[in-house]
C-alpha cells in the first residue's frame, strides 16, 4: 500500500523490509524486474531497523519516509446486534481476529455482543476458533489453515496477553495456550468476562485472541447493516446526537483504525459508523483500493490508498503572477 501510489506519482523508492520478513520484498523484487521497471526505481535493502533503518531515515537525500511499524497499531472494535446474522457475524468475526493469525493491526480483538445474543454467539465463534485450531502446521502443508506466529518474540508476547488476561480475572472460553511443543503456534483464543480496563481490553495483542463483552442496546437501537458489500466513509462525526453503551466502550481505547459492524438496519449503521473513532468501518477485513485506509487518535498519521495515498507523495506548490501592481 505504500509502493505503489509513490511510484504512480513518479517516485523513486528504497523499500526496507522487516528484518524477519525479507523474502517477501525479494520475490517482490523479481516481478519488479520481470515487469521491466528501469534499473533504480526500486531499490531492496535488506537489515536491521538500527541500522539500515536508520541510515534511510537520516539519509538528507530521502525525501519522504513511510513507516509501518509496531508503534502505530489498532485494537479494533468488532459489534453484534441481536437482529444480525449471527451464523455470518461469527464467521466475519473469526476471519477478523484469526486471519494470518492474528498479526493483522486491523484485527478485531474485541467483540460487543447484545446481550440477548451473546451466549449463541460466544459458541458460534468459539466453534470456529477450535475448528481452525485443529487445522495447524506447516504453512506450506495442504490443508493448514492456521500456522504460526512470527517469531519466538511474537508468540512469548502473545502468551504474556493470555496469561495477563487469565491473571486479571477474565475466563478463557476456548484456546489460551500453545499448540504442541514445536513452533510458534498458539491457540486460537476467545475470553469473555472481560473488563475495559484489562490489558487484553487495551493493548494490541497481534495474535489469535479476542476478548467478547456483553452490552445493552438502548431502545430502539437495533441496529446496522452488515457491510459484506458496503463500505462506508464519513468524514465527520461530529455532534452525532447518538449516546450508547456499545460506542463508548468500542472508542474506549487509545486506537482508532478500524471496526466491523453486523446488523441489519442501514439507517441504524450510518449512525453508529458515524460516532465510532475509527478510520474504516466495513464487515471484516473487506477493503476497497479506492478508499483511504488509515487511523484516528494513536492508530496512524494519514491515509493509505484512493487520492489520499496519491497527496501523500506529492508536493503543493504556489505560484503567484504580478500582473500589473508596481510599488
Amino acid at each position: 500500500m505504500l509502493a505503489g501510489p509513490a511510484l504512480a506519482t513518479g517516485n523513486v523508492i528504497v523499500l526496507k523490509p522487516s528484518e524477519i520478513t525479507p523474502l517477501t520484498a525479494l520475490r517482490f523484487a523479481d516481478l519488479v524486474v520481470e515487469a521491466g521497471f528501469p534499473p533504480g526505481v526500486v531499490n531492496i535493502i535488506n537489515g536491521f531497523g538500527h541500522t539500515a533503518g536508520q541510515a534511510i531515515s537520516e539519509h538528507p537525500h530521502i525525501s519522504k519516509v513511510a513507516f509501518t511499524g509496531s508503534t502505530l497499531v489498532g485494537k479494533s472494535p468488532t459489534i453484534v446486534f441481536d437482529d444480525a446474522d449471527l451464523d455470518q457475524a461469527a464467521k466475519w468475526a473469526a476471519a477478523g481476529v484469526f486471519s494470518n493469525m492474528g498479526q493483522m493491526c486491523v484485527a478485531g480483538s474485541r467483540i460487543f455482543v447484545q446481550e440477548g445474543v451473546c451466549g449463541e454467539f460466544v459458541a458460534k465463534i468459539s466453534a470456529a476458533a477450535k475448528a481452525l485450531g485443529n487445522v495447524s502446521g506447516d504453512p506450506f502443508a495442504e490443508g493448514t489453515q492456521h500456522g504460526p506466529q512470527i517469531s519466538k518474540i511474537q508468540v512469548e508476547r502473545v502468551m504474556s496477553y493470555i496469561e495477563s488476561g487469565k491473571a486479571e480475572g477474565a475466563t478463557v472460553h476456548v484456546g489460551g495456550a500453545r499448540i504442541g511443543n514445536k513452533g510458534y503456534f498458539v491457540q486460537p483464543t476467545v475470553f469473555t468476562d472481560v473488563k475495559s480496563d484489562m490489558k487484553i481490553a487495551q493493548e494490541e495483542i497481534f495474535g489469535p485472541v479476542t476478548a467478547v463483552f456483553k452490552f445493552k442496546a438502548e431502545e430502539g437501537m437495533n441496529l446496522v447493516l452488515n457491510f459484506i458489500s458496503a463500505y462506508v466513509y464519513i468524514t465527520n462525526h461530529s455532534n452525532v446526537p447518538l449516546s450508547s453503551e456499545v460506542i463508548e466502550l468500542a472508542n474506549d481505547t487509545i486506537y482508532g483504525l478500524a471496526a466491523y459492524v453486523f446488523s441489519e438496519s442501514i439507517r441504524g449503521s450510518l449512525r453508529v459508523a458515524n460516532a465510532l473513532e475509527a478510520g474504516s468501518i466495513n464487515s471484516a477485513n473487506l477493503f476497497d483500493p479506492g478508499m483511504p485506509f488509515g487511523g484516528y487518535k494513536q492508530s496512524g498519521i494519514g491515509r493509505e490508498l484512493g487520492e489520499y495515498a496519491i497527496e501523500s507523495y506529492t508536493q503543493a506548490k504556489s505560484i503567484h503572477i504580478n500582473l500589473g501592481i508596481r510599488l
